[in-house]
């Protein structure tokens, strides 16, 4: 009896309840709690914390930019995260189920899946040029150490040259310490071998065979991962959501070893208080901590439905965005170690070597590698960490497709066929990735990742905050945490989702408006056509939200405008825990099988009675109207 209470507990079972069935049979759960929180872990850990947030703290003020930065964390960043989590877990349903709480904007839940297939197109596409990179780094000699390649141009100066003359390593230093920037091999490796870069984005040229094989190893790799849903991806997270720590841990022990490294890191730290009172460094601060926990992407939601329903994700958000953050701050000394050492090397300022995205991932940080003693196992580790990272948001992604799709359909049929669903999902990620595997696809990624996932994400967790609180009823969304949970959010938390985050999100995107730019890459400027584009994409998930409220309402029951808006907007009859047992207090059904069962005398007219029953003791919904329970209930 005693290990059946403590095994309640442990699956997090609200302290004094009644044991109850757990499990959701029909969608499946995760194996432990640790597979849930690995996975998240992995889901917000990604390519983003290791090369754009150290550049973002280096730019914006160095240790000064970590004040505005866990202010945006505590404010903004965790009280949307466990948002996210609760909605999710309280209705076991994925992005677009969890919209019967208010079926008006449900296009919310549509606008989230679109962001999440631009991501996952785009997002493989970098993973597969880690796996290239990975792959090319099992030789003794990195193919970008050197500049005597047949891809090299003449311009190319590189600092390993074994036969670097006087004269090259006099025009070496001229062009390190002159404003013109200066092409290294690593640059050309990238530049003129791995991407064959066109001159513009319109002329795609041919594929680059090489890429496109390691686009199709990498969908191979997260299709076999995801082969049976959270049941087998939930296994792998224990490799991949851990390892990339011990890589870190290695690059870093190696890294402050090494001359130069505690000038990169103070580069790194070095505070400039004068920089806090910028407003660029907040809306920085904010926008990192927004973008990088992955709020709004649908994935948090996603992952969450295979929760079981008492578990504690209140505690859950806390340690996974702490764990997001922290993870953050310790890849900057593993970048800012090892570029104060290239820095040193060529004697030069840190400045002149600090990069951030590709930039930083495939051209600098592989170039300070070629430095080292033993490259090739230097490189091999680091790109191995990118993929990992990779894979970890990339599985999470493909998982929130596929489980919008299954939950709306939601027949036994697809149920059972969620692994063809995985496939085809998947096949099609591949086939749109080929473009971004031309000579001009690193334009497209580059156009889809400023544009695709920008602004767009802003609207959307700014829609679902202001739905769940105000639309949906603040005070409702409390009891169903309480029921969930056995305690009310915190008064923080509370005051948070009402005021300071919807706050937080819409000084994001007047932020984000604010400092528009039209996106270029090193000298290229994109062409007008290509960020009309750009703008398409990202009104492409915003625009599912206005146009199914329309057709909801144009559904919607009602003799005028207002009648059909207040039934469009209240929580549907199947709103609420997704198992029967869970089921109490307001969601309770009318009457209780057990009841029905044991009843001695039946009315003469038992369809009549019941009918009767019904408008004579309506059920309070969870939007506070009344109405009948759900049949099937």
């Amino acid at each position: 009896m005693a290990d059946k209470c403590s095994e309640g507990l442990l699956n997090g079972a609200v302290p004094g309840e009644r044991g109850k069935q757990d499990k959701s049979v029909k969608r499946g759960n995760w194996g432990n709690q640790i597979e849930f929180v690995l996975t998240s872990v992995g889901y917000a850990v990604g390519l983003g914390n290791v090369w754009r947030f150290p550049y973002l703290c280096y730019r914006n003020g160095g240790g000064a930019f970590m004040f505005p930065y866990f202010i945006m964390l505590v404010f903004c960043g965790i009280p949307l995260f466990f948002m996210e989590l609760s909605f999710g877990q309280f209705a076991s349903q994925g992005c677009l189920g969890v919209w019967r709480v208010s079926p008006m904007f449900k296009g919310v839940g549509y606008g989230m899946m679109v962001v999440s297939t631009y991501i996952g197109i785009y997002y493989n596409v970098v993973i597969c040029i880690a796996f290239y990179y990975f792959f090319v780094s099992m030789t003794r000699v990195l193919p970008w150490t050197y500049c005597s390649n047949p891809w090299n141009t003449p311009d190319c100066a590189g600092v390993l040259d074994g036969n670097l003359s006087g004269h090259a390593a006099l025009n070496l230093t001229h062009l390190l310490n002159t404003t013109q920037k200066r092409t290294s091999p690593s640059e050309e490796y990238w530049r003129r071998y791995v991407l064959d870069l066109s001159d513009d984005i319109g002329n795609l040229g041919e594929v680059r065979l090489p890429l496109l094989g390691c686009l199709g190893v990498s969908w191979v790799v997260v299709f076999l991962c995801l082969i049976k849903g959270v049941k087998s991806s939930g296994k792998v997270v224990y490799f991949t959501a851990t390892f990339p720590y011990v890589v870190l841990t290695i690059l870093f022990v190696r890294g402050i070893t090494l001359e130069g490294a505690l000038t990169g890191i103070m580069y790194y730290l070095t505070p400039q208080w004068d920089k806090i009172l910028n407003a660029k460094v907040w809306g920085d601060a904010a926008s990192q901590i927004f973008y990088s926990l992955g709020c709004a992407w649908g994935g948090l939601i996603t992952m969450a439905s295979y929760n079981k329903f008492h578990n504690n994700c209140y505690r859950d958000s806390i340690i996974i965005s702490i764990t997001n953050c922290a993870t953050s701050v310790y890849a900057g000394f593993v970048i800012f170690s090892i570029l104060g050492f290239m820095a040193n090397h060529l004697g030069v300022d840190v400045s002149k070597v600090a990069d951030h995205g590709p930039g930083l991932a495939f051209v600098a940080y592989p170039e300070a590698l070629t430095l080292l003693p033993i490259s090739p196992l230097w490189s091999i580790l680091f790109f191995f960490m990118l993929i990992l990272l990779g894979l970890g948001t990339q599985f999470c992604l493909l998982e929130t497709l596929v489980t919008a799709i299954v939950d709306e359909v939601g027949n036994e049929w697809i149920i059972r066929r969620k692994t063809f669903v995985t496939l085809g999902v998947a096949v099609a990620g591949f086939l749109l990735g080929v473009p971004l595997t031309t000579q001009a696809g690193i334009y497209w990624l580059l156009l889809m990742d400023n544009y695709a996932a920008s602004f767009s994400l802003v609207i959307i967790s700014c829609i679902m905050c202001v739905t769940i609180m105000y639309i949906y009823g603040h005070r409702n969304y409390f009891k169903d945490i309480e029921m969930m949970l056995g305690f009310p959010p915190p008064l923080f938390f509370q005051i948070c989702w009402r005021f300071i985050s919807p706050a937080i999100i819409f000084f994001i995107l007047v932020f984000t408006v604010i400092q528009y730019r039209p996106i270029s890459y090193n000298d290229y400027v994109y062409p007008t056509w290509a960020i009309s584009i750009g703008f398409l994409m990202a009104l492409s998930s915003v625009i599912c939200i206005p146009i199914y409220a329309i057709y909801k309402v144009c559904r919607s029951e009602g003799d005028t405008l207002l009648e059909r808006l207040k039934n469009a907007t209240k929580a549907s009859k199947d709103w609420g825990p997704a198992l029967a047992e869970h089921r109490s207090g307001r969601y309770a059904p009318a009457f209780s099988p057990s009841t029905e069962s044991n009843l001695e005398a039946q009315p003469l007219q038992p369809e009549k009675a019941r009918s009767e029953a019904a408008a004579a003791s309506p059920v309070q919904g969870s939007n506070g109207s009344a109405h009948s329970q759900d049949s099937r209930l």
